[in-house]
Formats: C-alpha cells, structure tokens, sequence
C-alpha cells in the first residue's frame, strides 16, 4: 500500500502521458509521411542545431543541449553543406566535424544535408522531422555584407512558418581554441587546380584566336557566343573557379580582339559597355548554375557509392555462417571504401580481445591491444581522430550491437578525410553497427545450436535412462526373485528347471538389450565397418529363421523368395540382425498366432525385402518415427524393449546406401520394407566363396 502514493501517482503519470505523447507523434510522423505533407506539426518537441563553420560551433551544440534538456525534447545537429562550404579551409571543416561529434557524444542524432541554400535547407529538413525549433548561433559575417544583402536570419523568417528561431551567442571574451587539421591539403591538389586554370586559359585562347579569323566574316554578337561556349565547357570540365576566370578573360579578349579599335582595351562606341556587362553577367551565371550542378552530381554520386558499399557488405554478410567469414568480409569492404588497412578484433570467453585470423591478420602490426581492450569495454571509440590517445596513428572503433559489444575494428587511414568528414564517419560507424549485427547473429546462432545439441542430449539420457529403468530393472527384479527361490526354498526339479529357464530368459533379454544399445552406439559413430560379399538371400534368412525359432514357434512366418535374385550383395551378419529386429517387432506388436511375411524380391532400385504382419497398425503420421532412436508406439503397454531395434535396422540399411520405410496396409497390419542397391552380380559356380571389398565390383 505504501507504494500508491502521491509521488508515485504524478510520476506514473508523467510515464503515461510521455508515453502517449512518443506513440501520438509517431502515428502523426507516419501520417505525414503518408500524405506527403511538408508543413510542421507542433505535436512534439524537437529541436534543430543548425551548426557552421563559426569559432563558437561547439558552445552552440552545448546550448542546444541543454535547451534539449529543459524541454525534455529529441535534438538533431545539423550541418547543411552548400557549394560554398565545401571550399572551406581544411581547419574549419575540421571544426564543423568536432561540432558534430560533440553533438554526437551529447546525444544528438547528427545529419549533414547538401543544399543549395542553408535557410531553405534548414526548413526543408525541419518539414521532414516535424521538428518545432531551430536553434541558430549569432552570425559573424561583417556588418557591410548584412547590410546589402538579405542574412540568413531573414531568410529563415520568411520560410520559418510554424518553426521557432532561437538565436544563441557564443562567448566573445575567449579566443577559439587554435584548430589543428586533420589531413593536410595535398600538393597534388595544388597541381590539379593550376591544371585547371591552365585549361580554363588554354580553351579560351583557342576561341580567341578562332574569333580573330572570324572577326572580318560573321557579326561580334555571333563571336560573343563562342565565349559563352567555351565559358559552359569549361564549368563543365573544371569548376567554379576556372570559369569564373574564363568568363573574366573571355571578356577582355573578346573586347581586345573584336571590338575596334583593335588590339586595344579602348571602346570606340560605348554600347559595347553593355554588350561586355550583358557577356560577363551570362557567363557568371552560366558558370554558378553549372557548378551547383557539378556539386549537386558529385553529391549524389558519392551517396551512391557510399550506398552500394553498404548495400555489398551487407548482402555478403547476410550470407557468414561464422565469426572469421564475418572478419574477412569487413576487412575487405573496409580496405576498399576507406582505402585503410584494418583488422577485427574478437572477445574470446574471459572478454580478452584477439585479432581474427582473416584477411591479412598481420596488415596492421603495431595495433595496441590495450587500447582496443579499453574501446571495448568501454563502447567509446579512440586513436587517430578522437579525444583518447589522438597521437596514435590507428583508429579504433567499437562494434557495438544491441546486446553488448562485439569486438573493436582498428583501422589505418592513408588519408584521413575519407574517414573524417561527416558522411564517411557515418557511413564508418554504420559499417561497424553492421559487422557488429552479424557478429551477434552468428553468436546467437551458435548458442542456439549448443542449446539445440544440449537439449537433444538430455531427451537422448532421459529416453536412455527411462528405458533401462524399464527394461532392466523387471528383468533383473525376475532374476532376483528366481534366484531368491532357489537359494531359499526346497524345490522339486521340474520347478528348479522352470526358475532355472526364467533366468536364462531373463538374462538373456537383458544381454539382447546390452547388444542393441551398443550396436546402436558403434553404428552412430561409424565403428562399424561392412564386409559386403554375395551371398543366396535363402541362405541368410534361413540363419535368422533357426535363431528365432523358440520365439516363432507359435506363428506361422510365410516366406516367398521366388522373385529374389540368386546373388545379393550385403553384410550377412548386419543383414541378418535387420531381418531379426524386424521379426521380433512383429512378434512383440502383434496378437499371438498371427502370420508374418517374409518376401524378396529384385526391382528398379536394386534388392527390396519387406516384413508384413496382421497387428493394429501405425497411428497415421508415425511411420517415419518409429525409425527413431527410443520411440515406442506403445510406450505405456507391457511390451518390453528400448526401442531401438528399428533404429538400428534403419541405420545399418542406411550403411548400405539403402532406404527403409514403414506403411500400413489397407487389410490390416504394418508392412516394413527396405531397398538396397545392387551392382551387376559375378558369373561363378560359388560366389558364396568370393570375398569382395565394400566398393562395387
């Protein structure tokens, strides 16, 4: 009683009703995605951290936390990448990144959107989340460039909508923290764009020199479109800046070249003023239209490979039935999408880690183990790039799964920004959540498998034990008694020799049991090997019939080998122990002085024989299941056995690459038979004489 209180009753309450609110947005999410509508609903909290390249990037993400916090709310960091930002400085991209980490470590789900324009961006995504605030930080452009053009916040106004703008400002009183690069530029970056100016400046010297044999023939307006060709061709090829200085250089030669008075910078007639305007603010248009495309095409063409990547590893990893072939599967997706040589480290049962042998095991030979060990159980990732041991040239990433962690895959970047920049470290981490998944696939598989294997084991004793608690213990309790007798008491000797037969016979029963428990022991484990020979069938079944004649001595057994061939080739002894078990279950399963059939006969398969007896038959669906080892049709009745007879004569027919089966006949009974194939018998007066190996003459 002490526990319904009001405490407890408001926070239940709180519970319930944050638990609605969480399913009513979800249905509302699911609503919307339905409808293809774009407009905020203000169901929910959800919050926006728009970051930039800013000095102050890391104290926003900070403040989007904790308004995160008072409002109890979902926060995403987002970080919109147009065409200029992707010029950045190496040090400021590297500044956006540790914004998004951070983001990350806090709790954020992080996203980077290409975009052509951040504000349209921002609220296109904000459309798509249904997320009811944008939290912005205070913008450090100069106050000249406010005042000409529309900022950022202005545009944001005029889209916002439903969606609230929370402006925050970074601390001005302390200098940034310097920003060290995570990969230095590449002289041969360097290279590429001089090669680029170079073609830029040779194209337009081409059109130039075709513009000065044309001057005297066609009109200056048809020449002017010869630059703006060449203007188009080279964003095409180049990019921004190139044709940005083709369109420049264009104009002037176009001014030197055609345009009299020749050779000169002068214009005679100031229409040709507007006519250079008119030119340059085409080409520059031409020139930013192209580019956005060019961005807009390498966007989408490295979110294709980063999704055929993930799309390979995953369907290949789908198809690991075990931890090494999950191993050589990463390793080799992570060499060729992050052209980094890694390797898998796998927890054995103490939780101590182990480099998996796949791949190239020895591709990374100074990993730390201890640092891997401390990612590991930590879930936290370290090295080259992180906050933990940054100075190591490795990096380690946990494989975290959603019961534990997996393992920890180490890796060694030859360039940095393929692991770095935010679409890479999502698509890395990704990687990993899929490894990790198919590690814990494969792990529950195998206690799956051991739990299967230990159950089957504990039916297996338990059938053991309550057969031989059966099927020994009245044998031995008969014997007991009998022996008691004829110790204790003075018996006539025709009572002598009856207890004297009832120990026989017990003991007897008791060794048949022994026998068929180890038959069936040294036939599962392959002890047994076959010496197969041709012999007359007459022959073997004739064996059987005189072994069993003190049990058939009350039934008739109606034998028909009239269709069976001369020669068979089998193991007469196992053979002969399939036909007795076979016999004896029709004897124990059957009303006493009921017939039995015993044929042969050769077919399309080789050799068949089948028993036939006149008992109650097989309950529908069981005729496959009395093959198994301990079933018994009747386990409650007074038949005794362990029921392993058919088990062993499945196993030995099956030996001889045969085939048994059970079926009830439709004028009462059960008729057990079996096939074995059979090879193209020898011409000899006694092939009983000749002794062959198990393979076909």
């Amino acid at each position: 009683m002490n526990f319904f209180r009001k405490g407890n009753l408001i926070a239940l309450r709180e519970l319930a009703l944050r638990r609605t609110a969480d399913r009513v947005d979800a249905q509302a999410r699911e609503y919307r995605d339905d409808e293809a509508i774009k407009r905020v609903w203000q169901l929910k909290e959800r919050l926006l951290v728009a970051i930039g390249p800013g000095a102050h990037s890391e104290q926003i993400v900070r403040a989007g936390r904790r308004l995160a916090g008072s409002l109890r709310a979902e926060w995403i960091a987002v970080y919109v990448e147009t065409p200029t930002l992707q010029r950045l400085p190496e040090a400021e991209r590297a500044r956006i990144l540790r914004a998004l980490r951070l983001a990350q470590e806090l709790g954020a789900e992080t996203a980077t959107v290409p975009g052509q324009d951040v504000a349209t961006a921002l609220i296109a995504f904000a459309g798509e989340r249904n997320a009811s605030k944008i939290v912005l930080g205070r913008s450090s452009a100069p106050a000249w460039r406010r005042w000409i053009g529309q900022s950022k916040y202005d545009a944001l106004l005029d889209r916002a909508g439903a969606v609230d703008l929370l402006v925050v400002g970074g601390e001005t009183t302390e200098q940034p923290a310097p920003v060290v690069s995570l990969d230095q530029p590449d002289r041969r970056d360097y290279a590429s764009k001089w090669r680029a100016y170079a073609e830029a400046m040779g194209v337009v010297a081409v059109v130039s020199v075709i513009a000065l044999f044309l001057r005297d023939r066609i009109e200056v307006t048809n020449i002017a479109m010869l630059y703006l060709v060449a203007v188009v061709w080279v964003s095409v090829r180049t990019g921004r800046g190139p044709a940005v200085a083709a369109s420049v250089v264009g104009v002037g030669l176009f001014d030197f070249i055609c345009v009299p008075p020749y050779f000169t910078f002068a214009v005679s007639d100031t229409e040709y003023l507007l006519t250079f305007a008119v030119m340059l603010g085409v080409a520059l248009t031409i020139t930013e239209l192209t580019a956005g495309m060019r961005y807009q095409a390498r966007i989408a063409a490295h979110r294709e490979r980063r999704a055929a990547a993930l799309a390979a590893m995953s369907r290949e990893l789908s198809g690991a039935v075990t931890a090494e072939q999950i191993a050589e599967i990463a390793v080799q997706h992570v060499r060729g999408v992050f052209e980094a040589p890694s390797i898998l480290l796998l927890p054995d049962r103490g939780e101590g880690l182990h480099i998996a042998p796949a791949g190239q095991p020895n591709a990374l030979p100074n990993v730390d183990l201890s640092v891997a060990q401390w990612v590991h159980d930590r879930w936290q990732p370290a090295g080259l790039g992180t906050d933990t041991l940054a100075g190591t040239p490795i990096h380690y990433v946990p494989l975290r799964a959603p019961v534990r962690s997996r393992g920890v895959l180490a890796l060694a970047p030859r360039n940095e920004r393929l692991i770095f920049v935010p679409e890479q470290r999502r698509l890395l981490d990704t990687f990993a959540a899929q490894i990790a998944l198919a590690l814990e696939r494969v792990h529950f598989v195998e206690v799956a498998q051991e739990a299967e294997i230990g159950m089957s084991s504990e039916r297996l004793r338990n059938s053991l034990l309550a057969s031989i608690s059966h099927d020994l213990r009245t044998p031995l309790s008969v014997i007991a008694g009998a022996a008691g007798s004829l110790v204790e008491q003075e018996l006539t000797p025709e009572a002598r020799r009856e207890l004297t037969a009832t120990i026989y016979d017990q003991a007897i029963a008791m060794s048949e049991l022994t026998a068929n428990v180890l038959d069936m022991a040294r036939l599962e484990t392959g002890a047994v090997q076959l010496n197969r020979q041709w012999h007359p069938f007459e022959e073997v079944v004739g064996v059987v019939l005189e072994r069993l004649c003190g049990r058939l001595e009350e039934r008739r057994v109606d034998v028909d080998l009239t269709k069976s061939p001369p020669l068979v080739w089998l193991d007469a002894v196992l053979m002969g122990q399939v036909l007795t078990n076979l016999l004896d279950n029709a004897v124990k399963y059957t009303p006493a002085r009921s017939p039995i059939e015993l044929s042969a006969a050769a077919v399309v398969d080789g050799f068949e024989v089948a028993v036939a007896d006149r008992g109650a038959g097989l309950v529908p669906g069981e005729e496959q299941r009395v093959f198994d080892k301990f079933y018994r049709a009747h386990p409650e009745g007074s038949t005794g056995g362990a029921g392993l007879g058919l088990a062993i004569c499945r196993a030995i027919v099956e030996a001889h690459r045969g085939h048994i089966r059970a079926e009830n006949r439709t004028d009462g009974g059960v008729r057990f038979s079996f096939v074995l194939p059979q090879p193209t018998p020898p011409a000899g007066p006694t092939p009983e004489t000749e002794s062959t190996s198990d393979s076909q003459p």
